[in-house]
């Protein structure tokens, strides 16, 4: 008995600690992203002691060398290329999860999720490079455009890097659906596509909707796939086919080159304050669909 009674106390002794430990774990985790926000946050905010908010975020002018800072051009670049991923990717990766997840053979849906999970391995600049090889030589012979760098070829990319995120979470949220609601649809007469569409699709809206938003933040946030394909041109994109750039492009482009402290390197500083905001609020969007899913 007191063999078992120090056992007993020893384990309690690592809950104790363990608890502490986690608790210790998660402010750090708290701390260094509240002090990565407040110090890229405070550093972007001085762009406003010699550069005027409406000029920042209404104007399209980028010239550091005339004092023009102008990021107009980077925010719609940087919008446009997401939803246009987006728009592409999304339903390709949704039918994707349908096919894995109600309508492929159990044997072929055990090989396809792995081979779709390895996508996330591959990493951006390979992205970027078979764009830079493939993708806009193909735009410039078929779409007859002199150059073929621009928003298409982007958005291509990027429509290709989300369909993991996408396919997997989408999935996910499918197979979480009840079998019994999928039962009674086809035991009153619905066709397979019908309970699809029906009541599988509405039943599994809000992982969907998540998966979506995930790709959003992996969307806007993208640097070295975009940076190669896109023509990193600081100007306001009228076509697919027009060269433009984005907040992330334009950073990894330029930072190397400004003075810290300076008007330039500031307002390099709040683009990327623009691109934390962004991502917090599609984190805000995720966690309000999760807990209405829970509801």
């Amino acid at each position: 008995m007191q063999l078992v009674s120090k056992e007993h106390k020893t384990k309690l002794l690592y809950d104790h600690y363990m608890r502490y430990l986690f608790i210790a774990s998660a402010s750090l985790m708290t701390i260094i992203i509240v002090t990565i926000i407040v110090f890229v946050g405070g550093q972007g905010l001085l762009t406003f002691k010699e550069v005027s908010p409406l000029d920042f975020f209404f104007s399209a002018k980028w010239d550091p060398m005339g004092l023009e800072y102008g990021a107009l051009s980077f925010i719609v670049g940087s919008l446009a290329v997401t939803v246009l991923s987006i728009l592409l990717g999304a339903p390709l990766g949704l039918a994707g999860a349908i096919f894995m997840a109600k309508i492929a053979p159990p044997w072929l849906s055990k090989i396809m999720r792995p081979a779709t999970d390895l996508y996330v391995a591959i990493p951006s600049v390979v992205y970027g490079f078979v764009g830079l090889t493939i993708i806009v030589p193909f735009i410039r012979t078929y779409f007859n455009v002199n150059i073929g760098f621009g928003l298409l070829a982007a958005s291509i990319i990027l429509a290709v890097m989300i369909l993991p995120t996408i396919v997997s979470i989408s999935e996910d949220a499918l197979r979480a659906v009840p079998k019994s609601l999928e039962e009674a649809s086809l035991a009153l007469g619905a066709t397979r596509w019908q309970t699809i569409w029906h009541v599988l699709l509405p039943s599994a809206l809000p992982g969907i909707l998540t998966s979506i938003i995930l790709a959003m933040a992996r969307a806007v946030g993208e640097t070295m796939a975009v940076q190669m394909v896109i023509g990193n041109t600081p100007q306001l994109a009228t076509s697919l086919f027009m060269p433009t750039s984005t907040l992330p492009s334009e950073i990894v482009v330029e930072m190397g080159n400004t003075p810290f402290g300076s008007a330039w390197g500031n307002s390099l500083f709040l683009m990327a304050f623009v691109l934390l905001v962004l991502s917090l609020l599609m984190i805000m969007i995720i966690r309000r669909i999760a807990r209405k899913k829970v509801v």
